[in-house]
Formats: C-alpha cells, sequence, structure tokens
C-alpha cells in the first residue's frame, strides 16, 4: 500500500495538523527571521541586542526564550517522536527505512563537509553537529508555496524524515553539549522521570501531574548543566499515547499524547518557534564582506547545509532505491526527491540552537549565523526552483 493510500484510509487527523500547521508557522517564521536581521540592522538595533541580554530574574530574557520557552518546543517534539514511532508513520520497519537512512546520511553528510573546512582548528570542531538539523517548519513552509505540484507522500517522507532528524539532534545535545554536570541535580532529576514512568505505568489519564511534575524536572535539569530543553523530550516520553481499558468508548485521538500535542501545535508553530527566530536570528552585517562567508566556520556550516545534505540524503535515498531495499514515495519523481532534499538543507531554528550551545564567543556565533542564513537561502530557493520546474508526472522507479 503507498503513503498516500494509507494516509487516505487511516485519516490521520494529527498527521494532517501537523503538516499544516508546520507548514503555514514556516511561513510565518520566515518573515519573523527577514525582521530580525532588518531590525538587527537598524537604528533599534540597539534596543534590540539590549532587550535580550536584559536580566529577568536569574535569566536573561534571550536564556528565558532558549531554555525555558524552547523546552515547549522540544516537548512538541518528543511528542511528534513517540506518536510517530509507535502509530504513525514509522510505527514499523519497513516505513522507516527510507526516512531513517536518509535522516542518517542527513546528519553525517553536513558534519563530513563541516569538519573538511575545520578540522585543523579545535575552537571550532565543537561546532560540527550545526548544519546536520533540518528545520521541519522552514521547509514544509516552502512546501506549501507549490501547492498539489508536489505529492501528499513526499510532504509525508520529509515530515518523516525531519523527526528522525529531530531525535538525532536532541541525542546530540544530550551526549555532546552538555558542561559542569552537577550529580546531585542529576540524581533527583532521576527521581522526578522516575516518577513521570510510574505515572504512566499506573494508566494516569489526566495532563496535570505530569505537567507540575514535568516543571520540577525542567529546574532540576537546568540545574544539572543538561540542557534545560531536553527535559520536555524526557517528559514527552511518559505521556500516555493510549488510553485506560476503563474508557473503551474514547477515541484513540483521547489519549493524553494526542490531547496534549493537540494543545501545543498552534502555541508553539505559531508562537514559541516565531520568537526564538526573532530572538535569535537577527545579526549585524556592520563591516560584512565576501570575506566573512569565507570563514572556514561560515564555509561549514552554509556547503554543510547546501551539499552535505544534498550528499547524504539524495545518495541514502538513490542507494536504497537501486539496490531494491525501498521505493521513491508514491507519486514522487527524482527530481522532485532531487527538490525535497535541497529543502533539507534549510537549518534554521535547530542549527542556531545548536549553534548556540557550540560557540560562547559573539564572532563565532555571528559567522554560524551567516553560514545558516546563506546555506539556507541558497537550498531552499534552488529546492523550490527545482520542485517548481520539475514534470508533475512522476518517473519509473529505478529499483532492480
Amino acid at each position: 500500500m503507498n503513503t498516500q493510500d494509507h494516509t487516505r484510509r487511516r485519516g490521520n487527523p494529527t498527521l494532517r495538523r501537523l503538516l499544516d500547521s508546520e507548514a503555514t508557522g514556516g511561513i510565518l517564521l520566515m518573515f519573523v527571521a527577514g525582521l530580525a536581521i532588518l531590525t538587527a540592522n537598524s537604528p533599534l538595533a540597539e534596543a534590540y541586542f539590549g532587550a535580550l541580554h536584559a536580566y529577568v530574574g536569574p535569566l536573561s530574557v534571550q536564556h528565558w526564550i532558549n531554555d525555558a520557552l524552547m523546552a515547549f518546543f522540544f516537548l512538541m517534539v518528543g511528542l511528534e517522536i513517540k506518536r510517530e514511532v509507535l502509530d504513525g508513520q514509522l510505527s514499523t520497519w519497513p516505513r522507516r527505512i527510507l526516512p531513517g537512512v536518509a535522516a542518517l546520511g542527513g546528519m553525517a553528510g553536513p558534519a563530513l563537509v563541516y569538519l573538511a573546512f575545520n578540522h585543523g582548528n579545535p575552537a571550532a570542531i565543537h561546532g560540527w553537529a550545526i548544519p546536520s538539523a533540518t528545520d521541519i517548519a522552514f521547509a514544509l513552509g516552502v512546501l506549501s508555496l507549490l501547492g498539489p505540484r508536489v505529492p501528499v507522500s513526499l510532504k509525508v517522507f520529509l515530515a518523516a524524515l525531519a523527526i528522525i532528524d529531530d531525535l538525532g539532534a536532541v541525542t546530540i545535545i544530550a551526549f555532546f553539549y552538555t558542561s559542569g554536570l552537577s550529580v546531585p541535580d542529576l540524581i533527583a532529576a532521576g527521581f522526578a522521570t522516575t516518577l513521570l514512568f510510574l505515572l504512566n505505568r499506573r494508566g494516569v489519564q489526566s495532563l496535570t501531574p505530569y505537567m507540575l511534575v514535568g516543571a520540577v524536572l525542567w529546574v532540576l535539569v537546568l540545574r544539572s548543566g543538561v540542557h534545560a530543553t531536553l527535559a520536555g523530550v524526557v517528559l514527552a516520553l511518559t505521556i500516555p499515547i493510549k488510553l485506560t481499558p476503563s474508557k473503551p468508548e474514547a477515541k484513540a485521538s483521547d489519549s493524553p499524547l494526542h490531547r496534549l500535542e493537540h494543545a501545543l501545535h498552534k502555541p508553539v508553530a505559531f508562537l514559541v518557534v516565531p520568537i526564538f527566530g526573532f530572538a535569535n536570528a537577527g545579526v549585524s552585517f556592520d563591516g560584512v564582506s565576501l570575506a566573512t562567508f569565507a570563514q572556514p566556520v561560515t564555509l561549514g556550516v552554509g556547503l554543510g547545509l547546501l551539499l552535505g545534505k544534498l550528499i547524504g540524503i539524495f545518495g541514502a535515498v538513490a542507494l536504497l532505491v537501486r539496490t531494491g531495499l525501498a521505493d521513491l514515495p508514491a507519486g514522487a519523481s527524482w527530481g522532485q526527491v532531487l527538490g525535497v532534499t535541497l529543502l533539507c538543507g534549510i537549518g534554521f531554528t535547530m542549527s542556531l540552537f545548536i549553534g548556540l550551545l557550540a560557540f560562547d564567543d559573539p564572532l563565532l556565533q555571528d559567522r554560524v549565523k551567516f553560514g545558516i542564513l546563506a546555506g539556507s537561502l541558497v537550498a531552499g530557493s534552488l529546492g523550490y526552483t527545482i520542485l517548481r520546474l520539475t514534470n508533475r508526472e512522476p518517473v519509473r522507479q529505478m529499483s532492480q
């Protein structure tokens, strides 16, 4: 059964909401990113940067956005990963193979390109994971501009690939971007996590106790040295996806996971991510020249997103299809797959996030932003153009 038939028969409303909200949110994200750049290069620049660095309680405004507000983004990511793996497009191994291997190639390729430019600089090497991420909101936002020209199966492929990509990014952050660990806080966070799993095992359906314990977990993880947003992922993995047997008349969409995911969709897509984008995309172009874009960090990030994603994802898909291990998404041509692969080079939200974790030096952070903006702009423009010009009729599968 092809992906379109499967989606139609199951009538997956959650996936449809994901595609719709992410696409619209991506268009909004494009707008706020441009607004941030304009603001950072206008007479309002001093007020813009001053407001971000102002302290509210123990954290600056920018840290509240990146550590607290983005925890809801990671909670949403965790919920999407759990739902898709247990009850969605990634629930069986045949469905996981193509987006899964493509996502692995899409993480390895950019990292290798980045390291090729920065292997001789010990300080810069720490940013190897920056171009490995795909911004699903931006990519789906571009796809939405093309309307029915792109088959639904290709949008589902992109969403599944990006979700696996997010899982990889979360794992990378947990293992490679933590420092100064506090053992007592980690132990306390472990107890809070255990309590969340006990709530799950006892079949607690109310979201209130999960959210209360999750708030405590966020504080403990913030204090522990592990990035606080990962508390959102841990919380998501404990939210029940199944209903208790005492409610046989209830629908699957009434489960705690589906209810929380539905409640978070619009606030995350239309509030959390745009605020993060506005707070972190602003970069001043004072003193910027062509030499700025020739810096190893900028080149590594920009070409990692453009060429690394292209080589890693398209190469993985071609290998799987040619060896007969997988088929192209139903109704899609090779040209369309190439276009979507280039859209995966739009690495805005998660790439910015990892860049801020990788470097404390504002100069390196600016070089990262230039690379992300340049690489994402070129990759997105090429992807859109190819998808716009590609024949709508699918070509014959090239498997043997």
